[in-house]
């Protein structure tokens, strides 16, 4: 098969990814095309060694740390762009790549480490740095919603460690609720059921009646929300989960959700 038919089906999904490292769609088409251009003149400079979605972001990071296309201009005010955008500007090089790589294209670590030519455990660096970076930007006040103590403290020093307060732990949906009224949190991270029987997810549910906030469920349980029905959960991490998965998904949901509020200075 041809490197173009091979490569074709990724093209939207490339150019997507190029817009979020680029800032915006001209600058990031402008790569895509230059990378196109430079595969029609040597076409085996496309590594052959894996798969071929890999290979093209791994030829187009290539490009992208060889040249510079992105001065050119869209036109549109600053203030038009989202601020997700703006944001991800404001991250170094390399743990942006890396954390577009994980969040947004969804490679798994191994595969980011295949594409940006680095071990698996400097790809994971990256993306925690990313996160650590992302905290300074959206720092906030996080609320815990997990009956068992050990994951608790787990999940806290997490939440921690990237630079958000943890506003307390509920083992309820009552402690949940009443938390709340205390202090309005940026971010909740819910398990489902409960230590006294009670659902994490119907605590969820009225703390989203009443006020417009992202979360991410942790649970051993994750067929009772991936049914099928919408609206499903953004964010799912299923237990046991993986330390570099939960913090991943804290970054992501507070950076591309601008409803996460900040905390003060």
């Amino acid at each position: 098969m041809s490197i173009a038919k091979e490569i074709a089906p990724h093209l939207p999904y490339l150019r997507r990814f190029a817009r979020a490292l680029s800032g915006t769609q001209a600058s990031g088409d402008a790569y895509v095309v230059a990378m196109l251009e430079a595969l029609v003149a040597d076409p085996s400079s496309f590594p052959r060694g894996f798969d071929p979605r890999l290979g093209l972001y791994h030829t187009f990071l290539k490009l992208w740390s060889s040249v510079s296309l992105n001065a050119i201009s869209t036109g549109s005010a600053e203030t038009d762009r989202p601020s997700a955008e703006r944001n991800l500007e404001a991250l170094t090089p390399r743990p942006r790549q890396a954390f577009l790589l994980r969040t947004v294209e969804g490679f798994s670590i191994e595969e980011v480490a295949t594409i940006m030519d680095i071990s698996a455990s400097d790809a994971a660096g990256l993306i925690q740095a990313a996160g650590q970076e992302i905290a300074e930007q959206v720092a906030t006040d996080v609320l815990i919603i997990e009956d068992e103590p050990i994951i608790a403290l787990d999940i806290e020093t997490m939440v921690e460690e990237l630079g958000h307060t943890v506003t307390g732990v509920a083992r309820t949906h009552r402690e949940a609720i009443a938390l709340v009224a205390k202090k309005r949190p940026g971010l909740v991270l819910a398990d489902i059921q409960l230590a006294d029987g009670s659902s994490g997810l119907d605590a969820v549910n009225e703390i989203l009646s009443s006020i417009d906030v992202p979360v991410i469920f942790i649970t051993a349980y994750p067929e009772r929300l991936l049914t099928g029905d919408r609206p499903e959960p953004a964010f799912l991490i299923t237990k046991p989960f993986q330390p570099e998965a939960v913090k991943a998904a804290i970054s992501q949901a507070l950076f591309f959700d601008r409803r996460a509020g900040r905390k003060a200075a």
